[in-house]
């Protein structure tokens, strides 16, 4: 009788200990302010810039308050931003997935920057492409949620 109550005790503490998670991505969307860093293969910082996340309908992602932080003459001003995320898994309540980014640039036009990666932990990150007039790039990301 003594050893149920012991392991009725240690499945409580387990099932308390699983409540509880504050993470902000919780909820299998990617909702919130995220920070990015791009960098280079060499592992210089090609581009930073913020942004507003909020889950669309189906996989897409609507991207609002973008901001480059860093400019160059290949990437100088944002024109649009689209995403995807599509939730592949949940663990301890956070959600797993892969997410897509496409920036169009418009001042020079024609110039795309791609990103393509990986939720986990509430962290996105992978790697990215610049393609365009004249201009190529390419290097990993990683993307943190800044506040909800």
């Amino acid at each position: 009788m003594k050893q149920c109550g012991i392991v009725m005790v240690l499945t409580l503490v387990l099932l308390l200990s699983a409540c509880g998670n504050s993470n902000s991505s919780s909820t299998g969307n990617v909702n919130g302010n995220w920070s990015a860093t791009l960098t280079n293969l060499d592992g210089t910082t090609a581009f930073t810039f913020t942004m507003t996340l909020s889950q669309g309908s189906g996989t897409s992602v609507n991207v609002s308050n973008f901001t480059l932080t860093t400019e160059d003459e290949c990437f100088g001003t944002a024109g649009s931003e689209s995403g995807s995320f599509v939730l592949t898994g949940n663990t301890n309540s956070v959600p797993t997935g892969s997410y897509q980014m496409e920036i169009q640039s418009s001042s020079p036009s024609g110039n795309t920057l791609t990103l393509a990666g990986t939720l986990s932990n509430g962290a996105i990150s992978g790697t990215w492409t610049l393609s365009g007039t004249g201009c190529s790039g390419n290097g990993s990301f990683t993307m943190a949620m800044t506040s909800t």
